[in-house]
């Protein structure tokens, strides 16, 4: 080896040595930031054990997936069962502590238990089944509480942390990145929106948090998905700390959680549907269907119209329509950004009380409400020519639905006046006071049919 290649080997191999001795000291100095960030975060990390009552065996069924508790023998169940969690603290002053509504649910007592091994017997400020949060309350000093992350900035990737209590085996933490986001249709709670990781997710799990790498909560830890063997996939979801934070103004405010509507149905943009309206992408919802009297109809929304944001917040699919409204107390406002001819509008709705819309509906229209009608022309070997008003569906318990009107009669008059279509039928409807005699069709014979107001 001549004194060049010995000068060019001398001058790679320091090069070699101060790359690795600076990746060595960047890794060491990234595992003593995660391990500080750890240290301030896992105090406001709690132990949850709640005694829940057996109301059934339904309940106790669930009680024994959640809980890993054997089966039971003979069809005995106990009377009460202990429930492990976890949840997490959000408010250090209060002693606000947030977790998973599965978690506490019939729970005749919970204890807190901290960190540093202090416990507690929580008060249950309020509780959402279909969102799977609860809110609880511990008196005590000294608490940590954790910081808000925001959800809705989340990235598939992004480096998280997962803590809480799995299997009662004492406080853990594991790692992991973001899977996926907007997960739904997974039959786990009503109103799915989680966040997907791989960072191993644990029963007893169930209401501790998912925080990112900086230590603020993104996520209330909430579920895993199984294999049909019953072993762990790395499928790992959260509760949206964003949702969840909706769901504990609610409770705390107001004590229950009322969804509002939006009164539309809607589908995903499929790549035929987006062809087919000339959209650009498949991003967004498209609205089937809009209610009598809706917020929807209000606004002036109309059927083909695709929605594609909401208070600002981009709608990729039907599923963030439901989410968004849903999350929406009745009496708020809405700005809904929607693209009509592939041109933008802009509208704001009020959203309202489904409960009490029906109930308006109803009073609005109590001989008709609940029963879906269509136009009917066709000819028909018994009766001949016949035009009038096909019954699409009843609604179960409507005064329709009593008085024996089933879907597939058609409405050839009433009030003893010929009836061709849905128009002429409203207006005799709207000139019914209590009670309105049908003629209908069913099958090759004809019967008539007396709907009452107060039936």
């Amino acid at each position: 080896m001549n004194k060049h290649s010995v000068k060019s080997f001398t001058v790679l191999l320091l090069g070699w040595l101060a790359y690795t001795c600076c990746f060595a000291v960047d890794t060491t100095n990234k595992t003593h930031a995660t391990s500080a960030m750890l240290q301030k975060v896992t105090p406001a990390v709690v132990n949850i054990k709640a005694q829940i009552k057996i109301l059934d065996f339904d309940t106790y069924l669930r009680l024994q997936r959640e809980n890993q508790l054997p089966a039971p023998i003979n069809g005995d169940i106990p009377d009460k069962v202990s429930s492990t969690a976890s949840g997490v603290i959000v408010d250090a002053k209060k002693g606000y502590v947030l977790t998973n509504a599965h978690a506490v649910r019939d729970a005749q007592q919970v204890v807190v238990t901290l960190n540093d091994g202090r416990h507690y017997t929580a008060k249950l400020l309020g509780i959402d089944n279909p969102s799977d949060i609860a809110l609880l309350q511990i008196q005590s000093k000294n608490l940590t509480s954790i910081v808000y992350g925001n959800s809705n900035t989340l990235e598939v990737g992004d480096r998280v942390f997962a803590i809480g209590n799995p299997y009662g085996i004492g406080q853990t933490v594991t790692s992991g990145i973001i899977s996926g986001l907007k997960r739904s249709a997974l039959g786990i709670e009503s109103l799915e929106n989680f966040i997907q990781t791989d960072a191993a997710i644990n029963p007893g799990n169930s209401g501790g948090a998912l925080i990112n790498d900086t230590g603020e909560l993104i996520g209330i830890n909430t579920a895993i998905v199984l294999s049909p063997q019953r072993g762990g996939t790395g499928i790992g979801l959260a509760i949206p700390i964003n949702m969840a934070k909706s769901v504990m103004e609610q409770l705390l405010e107001y004590g229950n959680v009322k969804r509002g509507s939006l009164g539309v149905g809607v589908q995903d943009i499929t790549p035929d549907l987006a062809a087919s309206f000339d959209l650009p992408t498949s991003k967004g919802a498209a609205i089937t269907l809009i209610m009598p009297n809706s917020p929807a109809l209000k606004a002036g929304l109309k059927v083909g119209d695709i929605i594609t944001q909401i208070n600002n917040e981009e709608v990729k699919n039907a599923n963030d329509v439901v989410n968004d409204i849903s999350f929406l107390r009745e009496g708020s406002k809405a700005t809904i950004q929607i693209l009509r001819d592939k041109k933008p509008y802009k509208t704001t709705a009020t959203i309202w009380d489904p409960k009490k819309s029906k109930a308006e509906s109803v009073q609005m229209n109590p001989l008709l409400y609940g029963v879906g009608l269509k136009d009917f022309t066709q000819y028909d070997p018994q009766h001949g020519d016949v035009k009038g008003v096909l019954v699409v569906s009843v609604e179960e318990d409507s005064n329709a639905w009593q008085s024996d009107l089933h879907p597939g009669d058609v409405i050839v008059a009433a009030n003893k006046k010929k009836v061709d279509n849905i128009a002429e039928l409203n207006k005799i409807v709207a000139e019914s006071k209590n009670s309105l005699l049908l003629n209908v069709l069913r099958g090759a014979g004809a019967v008539f049919l007396v709907i009452n107001a107060g039936s």
